[in-house]
């Protein structure tokens, strides 16, 4: 368990694993060297650098690929650095070295951090003030499946749409990494679910306890009508686009939009902002009007300003994540386990829309 403060309590500390603290020499990393094809995804080694004054030094032990990476090799994410760099949103990882400052009982320990870029290496150096510790029964690529999508999903659901026993959602593409997240976590709150998703999936989708609407249907939308004749109480768009005024227009009257993605746009040419700003001008305008729905654009790093509570919200709700998947409450979605060194490989499948779940990298 974690405290109000996302600190882990005595009885979710896990002991240090009994293997040795090795700092490496040298740290394997994938690096996107500009706008490519997935092979096009570089693979180096550089000399590793040691930990500096509040720091810690993680063997990865599994990383994700998740969609905003997808978006910065087409350099269509909305804030990402200047090609070329690393990229990587998350990872868990145990600590095999520590700057000044930083207590020595943390090596050998695992831990799971946000990144946004950076974390698709062998070797990561993070600020010892983001790591949240994973139970040591927990497996690394399962914990890895909850970080960026575990916090997402609690927060999309807790701290903005405030779910409640007996709420009806709609989960938009709830085969994916955060949408299979958002509809197990809205089952645990007692919530009923529908979620979209192609045909080929759905079976998945009853597995995690939703009903599947194919989103290919001509008649999509009066089949999530027909599910909550009242309104969804709360619906989660990753898609964006022209879809993201259905999807308003299905919640009931107090319902609670909460988009997090311009999905609908991933192959369209040109720049990433442009979609984006016309999508908060349209949450900005319903949630100007009279009648008590909410529209909410969610950003994973929106108050970091704010560190220490920025820090506090995000160790307390990945911490409440990572005790329900040690309870065996949430079945993680691992689609694949890849290599680092076939990096290319691992975003393909991740882009194919073939897989149910998150595609994670692996030393």
């Amino acid at each position: 368990m974690y405290d109000a403060e996302g600190r882990p309590t005595d009885a979710s500390r896990s002991r240090p694993a009994d293997v040795p603290a090795h700092v490496p020499s040298t740290v394997t990393e994938a690096v996107l060297p500009g706008i490519v094809d997935p092979d096009g995804i570089q693979v180096r080694t550089r000399p590793a650098r040691p930990a500096g004054p509040g720091q810690v030094g993680l063997a990865m032990e599994a990383a994700g690929v998740s969609f905003a990476e997808q978006q910065m090799r087409r350099g269509k994410y909305y804030d990402q650095p200047p090609f070329s760099f690393v990229p990587g949103y998350d990872l868990v990882g145990r600590a095999v070295d520590v700057g000044e400052g930083v207590p020595g009982d943390l090596l050998g320990r695992r831990f799971a951090v946000l990144t946004k870029t950076g974390a698709w290496a062998s070797h990561v150096t993070v600020e010892a003030g983001d790591l949240t510790e994973v139970p040591e029964s927990v497996d690394s690529a399962d914990a890895e499946t909850f970080v960026v999508n575990g916090i997402t999903a609690w927060q999309m659901l807790h701290r903005l749409a405030k779910i409640r026993p007996g709420h009806t959602v709609l989960v938009h593409g709830a085969n994916g990494g955060v949408g299979s997240t958002l509809v197990q976590l809205a089952r645990i709150a007692g919530a009923q679910v529908v979620g979209t998703a192609s045909s080929n999936h759905h079976d998945a989708v009853r597995a995690l306890g939703a009903t599947p609407v194919d989103y290919r249907a001509h008649d999509m939308h009066d089949q999530l009508r027909a599910r909550a004749p009242q309104g969804y109480d709360a619906v989660f768009d990753h898609v964006g686009g022209e879809g993201i005024v259905a999807s308003y227009r299905l919640l009931a009257a107090q319902g609670t939009l909460v988009a997090y993605g311009t999905a609908s746009t991933r192959d369209v040419p040109g720049s990433s902002r442009a979609p984006v700003l016309k999508l908060f001008a349209r949450l900005m305008l319903w949630n100007a009007l009279p009648g008590g729905k909410g529209a909410h654009f969610y950003n994973i790093w929106a108050g970091r300003r704010r560190l220490g509570t920025f820090r506090g919200k995000l160790h307390a709700d990945l911490g409440q994540v990572l005790s329900l998947l040690a309870d065996g409450a949430l079945a993680p979605q691992v689609a694949a386990r890849v290599p680092l060194t076939e990096v290319g490989e691992a975003v393909r499948l991740a882009e194919s829309g073939t897989v149910v779940g998150k595609v994670v990298l692996v030393p």
